[in-house]
């Protein structure tokens, strides 16, 4: 097995060089664990709460697990302990050194929530996410993806060009370390485990008497929607569960960082906005399992090609700036006439437009829907359409035509 370098660990080392606590979040398998110990030197000592014997030490005593696990430490699966954190609280507020607490978890929801009690302002927080095509496939510093022409062409050279099979590879690939670092080689069987062990391990801690086959025919619903408005009431028809359900079982996939949305943009000059999110997965390569696809090249060619694309591609500009420790304020834009742009994003005071689309020539018109966030009291940036042509190019001086490959 090979181990993929993350974007994030230079900001995790620096970071716990100022802060006496960091703690890392994110989804089952993608790698924190790994990374952290992978990270951390000889002196500090490693305990897993999987461990029933540590994890009941740690609920019942915090105060002598702490001290039979002195710092530096790594905690791992901290989230079945919340005990434990009013007891780092007060060794940090005694003057634990920077780096004293490695914690990770996942839940990140209840692990935010946790942090924000008792760790505010003590502690920092990073979320990994599962691997992002430039950890995988490209080479050099992780930048976000901005619409600077210096920066994308810079892009361009650290990115590994591919066409549209190879695109569709990755989308089928999916981004789970132990996919990705031939740990394993079964993707059937790797995903197959993976959704057995967030429903019997993460939703089950969190939802009392979870009817297990009824959830996952509620994932596979999910994943078939993935790129498309938000209707609780349709799946809430296919899978036959109340709409309530539905909403409360949506919660739990996004707080355990399966699913994410993108909101609407709208502001008080764009009164005739969409106000329904749309939603998209971490992972393509879990969609494509959920939804049968057995192989890229029935992918490419399959019902939910363009949805799935889409997917793809938002989830790596999103993971582009988790990786560089940034926020980033990203929307889609849909109106009441029916005019739609699948992203914006809000940067340095301007509206950035860009165009997913399933082409190796899209077609230039598409930046004239562009114009319509003209109306909004934000001015509108630099835009593009991001596509599967293999090299960088423009519509013109304002917009430009971005392989996927590049994010």
């Amino acid at each position: 097995m090979n181990y993929i370098k993350r974007d994030i660990e230079a900001f995790v080392l620096d970071t716990s060089k100022e802060y006496a606590g960091i703690l890392i979040t994110g989804p089952r398998q993608v790698g924190k664990t790994t990374m952290l110990r992978q990270l951390m030197d000889d002196s500090r000592h490693y305990v897993t709460l999987d461990d029933l014997d540590e994890r009941r030490l740690a609920k019942e005593d915090p105060a002598l697990f702490l001290s039979l696990h002195p710092v530096p430490v790594l905690i791992d699966e901290v989230q079945y302990a919340p005990e434990l954190f009013s007891y780092i609280k007060i060794a940090i507020d005694n003057g634990a050194a920077p780096g004293a607490f490695w914690l990770a978890g996942s839940q990140s929801f209840r692990l935010m929530e946790l942090a924000q009690e008792s760790l505010a302002g003590r502690i920092a927080i990073f979320h990994l996410t599962a691997l992002s095509q430039h950890e995988i496939y490209g080479s050099g510093e992780n930048t976000p993806f901005t619409l600077e022409l210096s920066k994308l062409q810079e892009r361009a050279q650290r990115g590994a060009q591919t066409d549209a099979v190879g695109i569709y590879q990755r989308i089928w690939n999916g981004a789970m370390p132990g996919m990705a670092s031939g740990k394993y080689t079964n993707r059937e069987i790797f995903y197959r485990s993976y959704i057995q062990s967030y429903i019997e391990r993460d939703v089950s801690d969190m939802v009392e008497r979870i009817d297990k086959l009824g959830f996952l025919d509620f994932i596979r619903a999910v994943a078939c929607r993935c790129g498309q408005q938000l209707n609780i009431h349709d799946i809430a028809s296919d899978v036959g569960y109340s709409a309530d359900t539905v909403k409360r079982w949506l919660g739990i996939l996004e707080n355990s960082d399966i699913i994410f949305y993108l909101r609407p943009y709208s502001n008080n000059l764009l009164k005739r906005t969409i106000k329904t999110p749309k939603l998209y997965f971490f992972d393509t390569g879990l969609v494509a399992y959920l939804t049968k696809y057995s192989s890229s090249e029935i992918l490419l060619n399959g019902a939910i090609n363009g949805a799935i694309l889409e997917n793809y591609t938002i989830s790596e500009i999103r993971k582009s700036y988790i990786n560089a420790g940034m926020d980033c304020l990203m929307y889609y834009y849909r109106d009441r006439d029916s005019k739609e742009i699948d992203v914006v994003i809000e940067a340095d005071g301007k509206l950035h437009p860009l165009e997913i689309k399933k082409s190796t020539r899209p077609g230039t018109e598409l930046a004239s829907t562009f114009k319509v966030l003209d109306a909004a009291s934000v001015p509108r940036g630099a835009g593009a359409i991001l596509c599967l042509r293999e090299g960088l190019s423009a519509v013109d001086r304002q917009n430009y035509i971005i392989p996927i490959w590049m994010i």
